[in-house]
């Protein structure tokens, strides 16, 4: 199935450092990375490497060049890309000895999205397939009313968490995608136990799948909760994991995998991207997911359904 995304692209600064910088330090790092970044372009190529056909729906601002480069170079199709005068969007990454990451973001051309660009976009894509949408651009609730209209399918990573978010229209996603901290803020609650029940009572008609990092995943799909666990496995760096679960859990569900067997190719595909430094070029292809699952090189693992 065909999957367009309108997707952030970033150029990535990421910084090795000892912790993570506090209010008023001045902090030496130990290294530097420059990166091809951005969620959106990390999901993309995710989703492509795992399979799917993905056109990508953004604007290339001052400096971005190697952006769209980074896409086509990994399968993903860049027809629908536009040039813009404005800078790119830009984010600055702490990486610390843990393999943690915190991000501060820059929107750039990431928000210069128009209402007829995105049609344009959306009636060369056609009728057919999926719409994945994150939080780092403008026009998202556009996105969402315009690609339901068309009936598309329609997956929302609600990242980064904004107050804006509670006024889309959260009840015609097909997909809800969250972690813990903008699962709690959309469903008002304080624990983490209570993020589930709370989203499916307040979105009884979307599918919904909750990031738990360490503790891994659930899903509720179709009237059932299912839970995996992850790996216990050395980490290098976190930066994209959680798109690269995102990209090849959506390869799963859109070819009739079971969601357990989607959650097991997700948390595989994420935990290989874990053990390498960078983001979209520590995302692994399917060959590599597929031969891990079948040399069962992380230990025994499962999804199971419990509710």
């Amino acid at each position: 199935m065909k999957l367009l995304n309108f997707g952030s692209l970033n150029i990535d600064y990421v910084y090795e450092v000892e912790h993570f910088v506090s209010p008023g330090e001045t902090l030496s790092s130990k290294a530097l990375f420059v990166n091809c970044g951005g969620k959106g372009l990390n999901q993309s190529i995710a989703a492509a490497k795992a399979g799917n056909m993905v056109y990508h729906g953004a604007f290339v601002g001052k400096g971005g060049e190697a952006l769209a480069e980074k896409l086509a170079e990994n399968g993903v199709d860049v027809t629908l890309l536009k040039t813009a005068e404005e800078n790119c969007g830009h984010a600055i990454i702490q990486v610390d000895q843990r393999g943690q990451n915190c991000i501060l973001l820059y929107g750039g051309t990431n928000r210069c999205f128009t209402k007829e660009y995105i049609n344009r976009a959306l009636d060369q894509f056609g009728r057919e397939g999926l719409v994945l949408l994150q939080n780092e651009t403008n026009l998202v609730k556009y996105m969402i009313g315009e690609a339901h209209k068309r009936g598309l399918q329609i997956a929302f990573n609600a990242a980064p968490m904004h107050p804006e978010v509670l006024e889309y229209p959260l009840e015609l996603l097909d997909w809800l995608i969250v972690n813990e901290v903008e699962g709690r803020q959309i469903a008002g609650c304080a624990h983490d136990e209570e993020i589930l029940p709370a989203l499916r009572s307040k979105y009884p008609k979307i599918n919904i799948l909750l990031t738990l990092g360490s503790k891994g995943a659930l899903c509720y799909a179709k009237g059932k909760t299912y839970k995996i666990g992850c790996y216990d496995v050395e980490v290098v760096d976190t930066t994209g994991a959680g798109d690269t679960f995102t990209g090849y859990f959506l390869y799963g569900v859109l070819h009739g995998m079971s969601i357990p067997q989607s959650l097991l190719l997700a948390t595989t595909a994420s935990t290989l991207a874990i053990g390498k430094k960078g983001a979209a070029d520590a995302v692994p292809f399917m060959p590599q997911v597929e031969k891990a699952l079948q040399e069962n090189r992380f230990g025994p693992l499962a999804a199971e359904k419990i509710s």
